[in-house]
């Protein structure tokens, strides 16, 4: 194009061509963005450590809010009769969840036995009752029985022909026996009056029908083991299970034939004589507390409340955990700060102190420490001292490091020109660039300290399993032994202990990444 064809233009014909409208909608913020923020919001686009985060404030609600929501307990409510039991929940049992039941194999004889609770409930005043009504009862532990089947009795390992079903944990606890004051005897009494719920039942002859006069539950005349018919003659016949069989009772009567339920045992007043009675204990559980046993996550091998003692656990995991990290980040990093900054002589002095104390074994520790001091200060202390002791040693290494790594970095000798002071530089100008690897070096620490604790209360080298306090470690030792029996004790615990573990390792890594200053402004 040559200058005969350039059109030349005026100031006047010029003109914006988008003069009123908006380019575009993004908003552009020239404001700096914080540390802390910057590091939010990367910890935020790392969805594995929100996770852990969510996973470890739910834990942390469990173990402190579980004494508020479950006012019935406290972690030293103790009843033996429910040991071991599963979990049970009356809203939730209704839906087949937490009912309290477990699947079992039975014979004749001990099917028979167990049906004869729900049986003996019903028969309260010596009136005959079939089987079949008695399977109606709400005491009744036995739920859905099948056809008998050839099966290996797993006892004798012969092949039998066993009876397949489900049976309430609770219920199968079914009579006891218990001496009481008269006095109590007749505020039982008065509570049956008024509620309408029966706790007393009569007593059992010791005759040679009763096959064992220490257990209530055998009621019903028994010969060789067997549930026994007598007919006139005194000849017995062997009753089998159907729905029209009568378990005969086998009650003690006084002389006009009315059934006994008390029997005077001793005393020297009205007040403190002492009966012997037979109570149905699911009812005389709900006289003596107020409500139906309920345990969400079933009881412990004592008899404690299982969700308490684990949240008693947590919270002591918890404690001691957290106590660990700071008392050894704060020592960590001061040790490695003043090594690491220093360097040279100071450094090396130092780090012969840390290669001395790293070689000592810390299970070694613990157990001297349990020994010799524990009972001086007592357990817990004993075991933070042991913690304490060599757990700062990685943390100071890990800051030596970065000391290291920045100290002669432009920027701290530029400080270091301009009149900056050690404390300046080490807490201002290094100690941040640091904070990514101290923090996670901390946040790290928690679940090595819970794992630590827990096995080494699993092997009962410290002892945390009183009334007052306990430990997973503790509640994962008492499940060893019969945790095939009675799967929850050792499922609960370990399903805690795992999410702690997994979750605080997720969480450490990504304030890990979160607090690494060279990750500023980087999207992932």
């Amino acid at each position: 194009m040559n200058d005969k064809e350039m059109i030349h233009l005026t100031a006047d014909e010029l003109s914006f061509a988008n003069v009123d409208e908006r380019i575009t909608d993004k908003k552009f913020d020239d404001k700096p963005i914080g540390y802390l923020k910057d590091a939010w919001l990367r910890f935020r686009r790392n969805r594995s450590s929100v996770v852990a985060a969510c996973i470890i404030l739910a834990i942390f609600l469990f173990a402190f809010l579980t004494p508020l929501i479950n006012f019935r307990y406290d972690s030293r409510f103790l009843d033996s009769y429910y040991a071991k039991k599963g979990p049970r929940n009356l809203a939730l049992s209704n839906v087949g969840i937490a009912d309290g039941t477990t699947d079992r194999d039975f014979s004749e004889r001990g099917l028979l036995r167990a049906v004869a609770i729900g049986v003996g409930a019903e028969n309260w005043d010596g009136t005959p009752v079939t089987i079949a009504e008695g399977m109606e009862s709400y005491y009744q532990p036995v739920r859905k029985v099948a056809d008998p089947a050839l099966k290996e009795d797993p006892k004798s390992g012969q092949m039998k022909e066993l009876y397949s079903g489900k049976i309430d944990t609770y219920l199968e606890v079914g009579f006891i026996y218990r001496s009481v004051e008269q006095e109590e005897y007749r505020r039982i009494l008065a509570w049956q009056e008024e509620t309408g719920i029966r706790v007393l039942y009569p007593l059992i002859e010791n005759n040679v029908y009763n096959e064992d006069p220490t257990d209530a539950n055998f009621w019903y005349k028994s010969y060789s083991k067997d549930p026994v018919h007598v007919n006139a003659d005194g000849s017995v016949q062997k009753l089998r299970y159907k729905g029209s069989t009568v378990l005969e009772d086998n009650y003690k009567r006084d002389a006009d034939g009315n059934v006994v339920y008390y029997e005077y045992t001793g005393g020297g007043t009205f007040e403190t004589a002492q009966f012997k009675i037979r109570v149905l204990y699911y009812n005389y559980y709900r006289y003596l507390n107020g409500f139906e046993p309920e345990y969400i996550f079933g009881t412990d091998s004592q008899g404690y409340d299982l969700a308490l003692r684990m949240a008693d656990g947590v919270r002591l995991s918890l404690l001691v955990a957290i106590c660990v990290s700071v008392i050894n980040l704060t020592i960590g990093v001061v040790y490695g700060a003043v090594a690491g900054y220093y360097g040279g002589a100071t450094d090396l002095i130092l780090e012969r102190i840390t290669d001395i104390l790293a070689g000592v074994p810390f299970i070694v520790v613990a157990t001297l420490f349990q020994i010799h001091l524990a009972a001086k200060v007592g357990a817990i202390p004993s075991l933070l001292f042991a913690f304490v002791l060599t757990g700062w040693i990685g943390t100071s290494s890990r800051v030596r490091t970065q000391f290291y790594r920045f100290k002669n970095q432009e920027y701290v000798m530029a400080a270091r020109t301009l009149g900056a002071r050690d404390p300046r530089i080490i807490f201002k100008h290094i100690f941040p660039n640091s904070l990514g690897t101290i923090i996670t070096s901390s946040v790290l620490v928690i679940p090595s300290v819970i794992f630590s604790e827990s096995m080494l209360s699993f092997l009962g080298i410290v002892k945390l399993g009183g009334a007052d306090t306990t430990s997973l470690g503790t509640l994962l030792s008492d499940a060893s032994s019969i945790w095939t029996n009675y799967p929850h004790l050792m499922i609960f615990p370990a399903i805690i202990i795992s999410l702690l573990m997994i979750s605080f390792n997720l969480f450490g890594n990504g304030l890990r990444d979160a607090f690494n200053p060279s990750l500023r402004g980087v999207e992932e």
